[in-house]
């Protein structure tokens, strides 16, 4: 039964054009091609990546956030409850009024006391300002195999042909010369770059599929769990189908933007505010050139039309393609809250760091004074100030 459903899965006209088999995809006449047991490497790389994060993030990030003066808030803890911390752990986070008055009865304490002690509970669960500066520098860590990206993506630079890849995005799916029209994915052989771009890449989101729990929670977690399996999905099927010029554009995309997001988040923990914004500045910029702009209309538009002048759709056509405009919504999704942050700053722009729109706002006890403000007036140790330009009545 495995075997039958083994071969089923490997099914050439799945993934394959027509007049293509696996047999074409053999390494030949000093050819090397991709073979999808390649990938079966990325797993133990990925278990490595982890490894090296957590000895990045202790003898490397840490030291680093302490050069560049990264400082916690101090937070206070709020007092052992056992009725409120089994309403915290099982129901809510955050009760309504009628649950704040509920709890307040059971617990005996008041009202006032229910809410702090809430708003210190959600806050010691608030990841520090030192993992996020960690978190920040550990996703630069494709930035380390630097090289072998240029090396990979300079190899698409008149690669088998009269044209280069990145002049005419056809040529990436193109058969060189004497190859068979009727299957471009064949024969386009390759380079030793390629391969160690690959997976290196792929190594590195399957660990950030694994580590995704533990690391700083955002609001947009569900679309980066979706961004991280179509991501894999993609990288892996343009593997073993051959789409390596395709892939490695797509790759080079995403990686010039994502670095400078992490840079811009590291500049912010260190308090470096204009620094911080600049970065952004240019990130945003650079982030819907290339997703909004060149992604779909010049890479997508050639995996999706040109394919239908050598050879007639198939599964795997289709397949690639939804995976497509599936990174492709979520691009959008994202360019609207970089958009957001950027309409919103305080005027005059840039004065502070933009906030992320994806992150929770950090309570301190800072906010209760200010609320008490807000209800009763302004306050002078503690106290309401009495509004002189009106006369005390009895």
């Amino acid at each position: 039964m495995f075997q039958t459903l083994y071969s089923c899965f490997w099914w050439e006209r799945l993934w394959l054009p027509a007049n293509l088999t696996w047999a074409d995809l053999e390494d030949r006449d000093g050819r090397v091609y991709a073979k999808a047991s390649d990938l079966y490497v990325t797993l133990p790389l990925a278990f490595l990546f982890l490894v090296v994060r957590h000895l990045f993030e202790t003898y490397v990030a840490t030291p680093l956030a302490g050069l560049l003066n990264v400082k916690e808030k101090i937070r206070l803890k709020a007092a052992p409850n056992a009725v409120l911390e089994k309403f915290y752990a099982a129901t809510t986070k955050h009760p309504k009024q009628a649950d704040v008055e509920m709890l307040s009865k059971k617990s005996g304490c008041t009202v006032r006391q229910v809410e702090r002690w809430f708003r210190r509970r959600r806050n010691q669960d608030r990841p520090s300002l030192l993992k996020k500066f960690r978190e920040a520098r550990v996703t630069l860590a494709p930035v380390w195999a630097r090289p072998v990206h240029g090396e990979g993506v300079c190899g698409l630079w008149g690669a088998e042909g009269p044209q280069d890849t990145w002049v005419d995005t056809r040529e990436g799916l193109e058969p060189p010369q004497g190859g068979c029209p009727s299957s471009p994915l064949a024969l386009q052989s390759m380079l030793p770059s390629q391969y160690w771009y690959y997976m290196i890449e792929l190594s590195f989101y399957w660990s950030l599929l694994f580590s995704i729990a533990s690391d700083v929670k955002r609001k947009d977690f569900k679309e980066q769990i979706i961004h991280h399996v179509a991501t894999i999905i993609l990288i892996s099927f343009s593997w073993f189908a051959n789409y390596i010029r395709a892939g490695t554009l797509i790759m080079a995309l995403h990686d010039s933007s994502d670095y400078l997001l992490e840079s811009a988040k590291m500049f912010n923990y260190a308090g470096w505010r204009n620094t911080c914004n600049n970065i952004f500045i240019i990130f945003a910029a650079v982030f819907i050139i290339t997703r909004l702009v060149i992604l779909p209309f010049w890479i997508m538009h050639c995996t999706v039309v040109y394919p239908l002048d050598l050879y007639p759709p198939f599964f795997g056509y289709y397949f690639f393609n939804f995976m497509m405009v599936v990174l492709q919504s979520l691009h959008i999704f994202w360019a609207y809250l970089i958009i957001r942050m950027a309409q919103n700053p305080p005027p005059p722009f840039p004065p502070q760091v933009v906030e992320d729109e994806r992150s929770d706002r950090e309570e301190t006890d800072n906010s209760e004074e200010e609320e008490e403000a807000a209800k009763n007036g302004p306050l002078s140790n503690g106290h309401p100030i009495l509004n002189n330009n009106h006369r005390k009545t009895d």
